[in-house]
C-alpha cells in the first residue's frame, strides 16, 4: 500500500521559477551546458541543467534546479527530471551562474544540498562580476564539507572530477581539457570557430594564388627578357657573320664596309 502511495506522487518538472535573473546568466547558462555536452559526446556521461533533480523519494519537496551539472557513468539523453534514487547516480560536479538575486541560495541553501547529496565539486560563476569577487570559484567536498579549492595564479581551477580546467578570459569563462589542452566549445561557438577557419582558409587560398600568379608573371617577363637577349645577340652574332665574309672589308669603328 505504501509502494502504491510513493507512485501516485506527482513530481513536475518545473518550479515555476524563471530560468535565469537575465538574458547574459541564461545565454551563459545555456554555453556552458553545449561546451560539456559537446566534449562528452559519445560517452556515458550526463549533462543538464536548470532541471530539477529530485534527492528523496516519496517527497516532491525536496528538489534543487542547477544551472549546469554533469553526472559520470550515466545513461545520456533527454529528461524532463531527474530522481537520484531512479538514477542510481548523482551529480559529479554543478556550476551555478550566479547574480545577486540568486547569490544568497547559492551561496547557502543550494550548497548545503549539494555537500549533503555528495556533489564532489560545486563552481560558482558570477559573469558580470556583480557580487563574487573573484567572480569564478571553486569548491571540493572533503569529509562531506566543502573546502575552498585554491586557484592558480591566473586564477584557474582545476576540477578533477572532471578532468576540466576552469578560467576567466577577461572575465568571461573558458574551459580546457587539462589531459589535450583542447578548448570546450559549445555548437554556436564551434560553428563560430568553423566559419572563421574556412574564411581563414579561404582569404590564405587566395594570397597563395596572387603570390603564384604573382612568381608567373616574373617568370614570364624573366623568359621574355631572357627570349629577348637572346635574339638581339644571335641577330648581333649574324651580322658579324655577314660582315666578316670574304670580299667584304670593315673600316672604322664600327666596321663600315668600303
Amino acid at each position: 500500500m505504501h509502494g502504491s502511495r510513493v507512485a501516485e506522487i506527482e513530481y513536475p518538472s518545473s518550479d515555476g521559477k524563471p530560468m535565469a535573473e537575465t538574458d547574459l546568466h541564461r545565454d551563459w547558462m545555456i554555453t556552458n551546458i553545449q561546451r560539456l555536452q559537446r566534449f562528452y559526446g559519445g560517452r556515458r556521461v550526463y549533462v543538464s541543467g536548470n532541471l530539477l533533480i529530485y534527492y528523496q523519494e516519496g517527497d516532491p519537496r525536496k528538489s534543487v534546479a542547477p544551472d549546469t551539472f554533469v553526472v559520470k557513468n550515466c545513461r545520456p539523453g533527454r529528461r524532463e527530471i531527474f530522481k537520484i534514487w531512479k538514477e542510481g547516480r548523482r551529480p559529479n560536479l554543478v556550476l551555478e551562474t550566479t547574480s545577486k538575486t540568486t547569490r544568497r541560495e547559492d551561496a547557502g541553501k543550494k550548497k548545503r544540498v549539494y555537500a549533503e547529496l555528495g556533489v564532489a565539486e560545486y563552481f560558482l560563476y558570477d559573469p558580470r562580476g556583480d557580487w563574487l569577487k573573484p567572480p569564478l570559484q571553486g569548491y571540493r567536498l572533503v569529509d562531506g564539507v566543502y573546502q575552498s579549492i585554491q586557484p592558480d595564479a591566473d586564477g584557474g581551477i582545476n576540477s578533477l572530477e572532471l578532468g576540466i580546467r576552469f578560467v576567466l578570459e577577461n572575465g568571461a569563462l573558458a574551459m580546457f581539457a587539462v589531459a589535450t589542452g583542447e578548448r570546450l566549445l559549445s555548437q554556436e561557438e564551434w560553428a563560430r570557430q568553423e566559419t572563421f577557419r574556412a574564411e581563414e582558409e579561404k582569404a590564405r587560398a587566395e594570397v597563395e594564388k596572387l603570390r603564384a600568379e604573382e612568381a608567373k608573371r616574373r617568370a614570364d617577363d624573366a623568359e621574355r627578357v631572357a627570349r629577348s637577349e637572346t635574339a638581339a645577340r644571335r641577330a648581333l652574332e649574324e651580322e658579324l657573320a655577314r660582315l666578316r665574309e670574304p670580299g667584304k672589308k670593315l673600316n672604322g669603328p664600327y666596321g663600315k664596309q668600303s
